[in-house]
């Protein structure tokens, strides 16, 4: 398998991690050529099916192709079961891809939709409603950076109180509540799938004179992470989040990703693109604002905060030089080149993505 030119190879993962298809055939067989010396591996995002996380994929490798100059490198593409947020304005859209979602939930689910009709008038139903749709959620992912650990403990009628507002009423805070629930599934879904999934094989592929790189755009960069987390010290040559689904805080003193820096896990530089543009990646984290009380946001909007090694930086046009410091997040501001959270395969992300890379050969790094 070819894109644009690069050797590829394809991995599949099922919701819980476990390896899909050929088990990682294809992409082990790849890493072991010793032609091989640079394997980029990237990960989607929310898309629906593999059709679309292969579409991303053929669009960044043939920007890679256009600003690479010749550097060899190889593609590894992860498929794993994301889902996007549900398109409709409506309950019964967001229900029904709860129920996608939570199968195993599905009366559950079903007795939340029967109390519908009820939540504009009805404090009890209000309450039942959403005590019923937080009881499907995947146990394990909660944390404060995104306030999961408390909308998942608080009544059901303090949460619905709190999302309400006076413009839009109670149907408008189940439908925050149903995007954030899907937020949280696909968060537990690419932990899951990183942690179990992708950091195994990465460490089966380990060979000597093979440099590994990770990409991932939204939920694939939590995914891409988590295998960072669960790998050992400079065991990654770089790390590239494009508009990551993760909070603001990943990075930070306590953060859930804070080990990657200490243990330092990624000996060449650590990318984040970041955009005011980004009015999907922040959603869930607005919600969240709202439950606490506090401020929430998100890498994709924000970069790492509260981070001391963090660099402040700007996404370059193709051919631009970088500064790149070794095992540390540079936040990329990005408004000029990425104008929505799906933008992010133009040839200023790969130029930036293949400089970093050249920069991982200085310094010794792996």
């Amino acid at each position: 398998m070819q894109l644009s030119g690069f050797p590829a190879a394809e991995v599949g993962f099922d919701r819980a991690g476990r390896p899909a298809g050929d088990e990682g055939a294809a992409v082990r067989e790849l890493a072991a050529d010793r032609a091989t010396t640079d394997l980029v591996v990237l990960s989607h995002g929310w898309d629906d099916d593999p059709a679309t996380a292969r579409e991303l994929y053929a669009a960044l490798a043939s920007s890679l192709r256009a600003v690479s100059g010749g550097r060899p490198i190889a593609l590894a593409c992860v498929l794993w079961p994301s889902r996007r947020y549900a398109a409709s304005t409506g309950l019964e859209a967001r229900l029904d891809l709860l129920r996608t979602l939570r199968s195993e939930h599905g009366s559950t689910i079903d007795a939340a939709a029967d109390l519908v009709p009820a939540l504009p008038a009805r404090a009890t139903a209000r309450t039942a409603f959403a005590a019923a749709v937080l009881s499907v959620a995947a146990p394990g992912a909660q944390d404060v950076e995104d306030a999961s650990t408390q909308l998942l403990t608080l009544p059901g009628g303090t949460v619905m109180d709190r999302l309400a507002k006076p413009a839009s009423g109670f149907v408008e805070a189940a439908r925050q509540l149903l995007d954030y629930l899907t937020y949280y599934e696909l968060k537990t879904r690419a932990g899951d799938v990183g942690e179990r999934g992708l950091a195994p094989l990465l460490g089966a592929l380990a060979r000597p004179g093979l440099r590994v790189h990770l990409a991932g755009h939204g939920f694939g960069a939590r995914l891409v992470t988590a295998a960072a987390k669960a790998r050992p010290a400079a065991s990654l040559s770089t790390l590239t989040l494009l508009q990551a689904a993760l909070s603001h805080h990943a990075f930070a003193e306590g953060g859930t990703f804070r080990e990657v820096l200490d243990r330092h896990v990624v000996t060449g530089p650590i990318l984040v693109t970041h955009t005011a543009y980004d009015l999907v990646a922040g959603v869930a984290f607005e919600i969240a604002s709202r439950i606490t009380g506090l401020e929430h946001g998100c890498l994709a909007r924000d970069g790492a905060r509260d981070t001391p090694e963090a660099v402040t930086a700007e996404l370059l046009p193709a051919g631009g030089s970088y500064a790149w410091h070794p095992g540390v997040p540079h936040n990329l501001q990005a408004d000029r080149f990425v104008h929505g959270h799906t933008d992010v395969d133009g040839p200023e992300i790969a130029h930036a993505l293949l400089s970093a890379i050249a920069a991982s050969y200085r310094s010794g790094q792996r």
